[in-house]
């Protein structure tokens, strides 16, 4: 088998070159750990080229893999000569550090514990000389066993070869939980501010990872290639590596090559901000109606992202053998994609149909509708279980609830309203979410008041609540009454707010009888009970009331019906445009005569 020289070998001389090809014939006993000789031909070569050196070695003394680095690290390779991916690979690493210093570094000893090596062992070199060893072996339940350094000269041989067999009979043969009920570890990345990433770790910690690392790189415009840049992702892609990162997660949203580009540097899976979301989003979904939203989301988020991954997913590349008819397998993924979205908008239609009969028959019954809007988190579930003595789902997680809850409530007048919970926003909320659940997010839209939420205990507030702003722009329902709420004022003093909030803690119970009073004095700015004359010569004006809300009191006199009904103001206003203000009674006294013949 014809062997070469793997890595960084630009600018190498051929010389330099054919004596390191040569390491591939040196042969050592089995029984040593690494030979002197060797060890002093690695010091010479990396001090040469100041680069770093990895050899591997078989338990038999062969040499496997000769790879070069920089002056700082070299790529260590996945080498298996097992199967099981549990057990050792019966490969050693030996490498050098150029610097002089052989202690092994943390990216060292998590490559030990990924790629199951033998033993890890780093060569200190200076001056053409090596000079310290130390060298580190896998123990029980993924335990390393760090050696102490010691001069090159007085490696012990028989001790640390003993050892790898040690290692070799505990290692991989322990009792281990199942791989799906391991968390993955993962690595975040951001260009924006530690707050953004703050909160991207809490997403993450949503979805059931476990955060290893969170890195910052302040940069205003996003690399096109890689996002963040060759130089600062070959930095993070040993960050991953020393943290045994499974998972790197990026703050913002990424474009299909620079995720492929990515992945290929850092050597872990790759996902951005919105993928994350979605994650979050399909765990959550509960009901028929949000599984299939967040499935078309993700159908949206993932057709505008397939590429073609070299001739994998392009079949028909062009040239001899491939003219005539045929479909490449991306057109072919696209066209299922598209197909299964348009079955998935078909079934929600549907779905929305059901909802505005609903949302009609509640019109027609003048039920006025108050929502809970607010940042994922600020407590909206909480506050509705206060509110309605509801049991509805409460976790101190990010989007705990997806689907509107609608409860049955009074006003202290008896004026009747339906109180709705409705799914948390946050900020870079995807716009395919926004699409997928915008019929579920009109419940907000169409909302008579809405209640505002904001997480008083939470230092970005200000920000949370611009992001809240936002998003209801975007959905059309900035014209609505709007009640200012700050919860959770029982854990810490809220910062200067919103003029006019109401301060409360849906936990305690601080403030929630200032909040029903605010709701229903702006229920009666909306609605407010009106009181009708309606003379016998005009009675079928009483049919058309009787569609527009409530019916309070109904009366009837020697000049015709008195009736009282609770009506939106705009039905009102309406109702006399049309036949007159002389059918409009006011404090139980009738105002000016009944509705004359010619009221128009």
């Amino acid at each position: 088998m014809k062997y070469q020289v793997n890595g960084n070998t630009e600018g190498i001389r051929d010389a330099m070159l054919a004596r390191l090809d040569s390491l591939y014939s040196y042969e050592t006993e089995a029984d040593v750990f690494v030979p002197r000789e060797l060890m002093k031909l690695l010091a010479e070569c990396s001090c040469a080229m100041n680069r770093e050196i990895a050899v591997y070695l078989t338990r038999d003394g062969e040499i496997v893999n000769v790879a070069v680095g920089t002056d700082c690290d070299v790529e260590l390779t996945d080498y298996r000569l097992r199967r099981n991916e549990e057990r050792l690979s019966r490969v050693r690493c030996i490498h050098t550090h150029p610097d002089g210093d052989g202690r092994l570094s943390d990216v060292d000893l998590s490559a030990l514990k990924i790629f199951r090596y033998d033993a890890m062992a780093a060569v200190g070199v200076k001056d053409g000389e090596p000079t310290f060893v130390q060298a580190a072996f896998l123990g029980t339940n993924g335990s390393v066993i760090l050696e102490e350094p010691v001069r090159w000269y007085k490696v012990p041989d028989a001790e640390w070869t003993n050892q790898i067999a040690v290692s070799d009979e505990i290692v991989g043969r322990e009792t281990t939980s199942s791989v799906a009920d391991l968390q993955e570890k993962a690595v975040l990345m951001g260009i924006e501010s530690q707050e953004s990433l703050e909160e991207l770790r809490r997403l993450a910690e949503t979805a059931g990872a476990e955060v290893a690392g969170i890195f910052l790189q302040k940069r205003g415009k996003p690399d096109s290639a890689l996002f963040i840049g060759k130089g600062r992702a070959e930095e993070l892609s040993r960050d991953c590596q020393a943290l045994e990162a499974d998972v790197c997660i990026f703050d913002e949203e990424l474009t299909g090559m620079q995720v492929r580009n990515l992945e290929e540097i850092l050597r872990v899976k790759v996902i951005d901000r919105t993928t994350l979301i979605l994650d979050i989003f399909a765990q959550r979904a509960a009901s028929s109606e949000g599984k299939l939203q967040v499935e078309l989301a993700q159908l949206q988020y993932r057709s505008a992202r397939l590429i073609g991954m070299g001739t994998v997913l392009s079949r028909l590349a062009g040239g001899i053998g491939t003219r005539g008819p045929g479909e490449s397998q991306l057109e072919m993924n696209r066209r299922r994609i598209r197909e299964r979205m348009t079955e998935l908008r078909r079934r929600l239609d549907d779905l929305e149909k059901q909802r505005s009969v609903r949302r009609k028959n509640r019109e027609r019954n003048e039920v006025p509708v108050v929502a809970l809007v607010g940042y994922t988190n600020a407590g909206k579930s909480t506050l509705l279980n206060a509110l309605t003595g509801s049991d509805v789902y409460v976790q101190d997680q990010l989007f705990a609830t997806l689907d509107a809850v609608s409860r049955r409530m009074e006003t202290a007048e008896k004026t009747p309203y339906l109180l709705t919970d409705t799914v948390g926003f946050i900020r870079k909320l995807p716009h395919t979410l926004i699409d997928a659940f915008r019929s579920t997010l009109e419940e907000a839209a169409t909302a008579d008041v809405l209640v505002i939420v904001s997480d008083g205990a939470s230092p970005d507030m200000a920000a949370q609540h611009d992001t809240v702003e936002q998003v209801l722009d975007e959905l059309g329902a900035s014209g609505q009454k709007r009640i200012e709420v700050i919860n959770k004022c029982d854990k810490a003093d809220p910062p200067p707010a919103f003029p006019g909030a109401i301060l409360i803690s849906a936990k305690t119970g601080e403030g929630l009888d200032e909040l029903k009073a605010a709701i229903a004095a702006a229920l009666q700015e909306t609605y407010s009970p009106v009181t009708f004359a309606i003379p016998f010569s005009r009675y079928g004006i009483l049919s058309e009331i009787h569609t527009l809300g409530r019916i309070i009191n109904e009366t009837h006199t020697d000049d015709g019906t008195e009736i009282s009904v609770m009506i939106s103001r705009e039905d009102a206003e309406r109702m006399i445009r049309k036949y007159g203000g002389e059918i409009l009674k006011e404090n139980g006294k009738k105002q000016g005569n009944a509705c004359h013949d010619d009221a128009g």
